[in-house]
């Protein structure tokens, strides 16, 4: 009896050793590095992106040179930001820049850097309604814009340099954006020190964006209220000047 009980205990320990052995095999194991790369691009195509990464991943570890390798290393980084983990794609692309400093998609990696910094900051909400960017950590918006400034100072030729251009505009005018609401809430708590202070931040350093003609506005108010009457008689002809036809 004690015979047969240690022979059915052995033989379960066998079938469990064999299930956890059949569960571990790699399905990957004996692939070249381009069979693994055209495998994880497949994925990556298909939005499998949990599995492109992994196998992105293995290819660099198993092969950590050549050309598969390298570009691995780029496609890792998309793969990551498609994913929605932003601080792995971020330090992804720092690697490459670092690793392939002449590599002739390396103005590929800064301007991808720039997108991940341009996406950060929102949540499932925004799946429901359109957030204003403003909103956002003020940080974030200054990281892309100086993402792409750095992209166009170092490759001003290169295919993603209009892109990168077109979102340096609409940045500068979303940080402006974001310090105007600053400025307003020092406005609504009557703080007119500060709110002077901050509308002059914005005309000193976001000329030419939406955000001037409210910033003066919110200057004009401030001086007003403080008493600097030389200040903001200054400040009201500005603003008659550059928008006497209401715009």
């Amino acid at each position: 009896m004690i015979t047969r009980t240690i022979l059915l205990f052995t033989l379960g320990l066998l079938l469990a050793a064999c299930g956890t052995a059949v569960k571990e095999v790699d399905v990957t194991a004996g692939w070249s590095a381009e069979q693994l790369y055209r495998s994880a691009k497949r994925h990556l195509e298909k939005a499998d992106y949990t599995i492109a990464i992994e196998q992105y991943e293995t290819l660099e570890s198993r092969y950590p040179f050549g050309k598969f390798a390298t570009q691995a290393q780029l496609d890792v980084a998309y793969a990551y930001y498609k994913y929605d983990e932003p601080e792995a794609a971020i330090a992804a692309t720092e690697r490459f820049i670092k690793l392939n400093p002449r590599h002739e998609a390396v103005d590929y990696a800064y301007y991808l850097r720039g997108l991940v910094n341009f996406g950060r900051g929102g949540s499932i909400l925004d799946a429901v309604y359109e957030r204003d960017l403003a909103e956002y950590d003020k940080t974030i918006l200054q990281a892309a814009f100086n993402d792409f400034q750095l992209l166009i100072r170092k490759y001003p030729k290169s295919i993603y340099a209009l892109d990168a251009r077109q979102r340096i505009v609409f940045l500068r005018n979303e940080i402006a954006r974001a310090d105007l609401k600053i400025a307003q809430y020092y406005a609504s708590r009557d703080a007119w020190v500060a709110a002077a202070n901050r509308a002059k931040s914005i005309l000193q350093s976001y000329p030419r964006t939406t955000a001037i003609k409210p910033a003066l506005e919110i200057q004009l108010q401030a001086y007003q209220q403080l008493g600097l009457d030389d200040l903001a008689t200054d400040t009201q002809r500005i603003i008659d000047l550059n928008y006497s036809d209401g715009s």
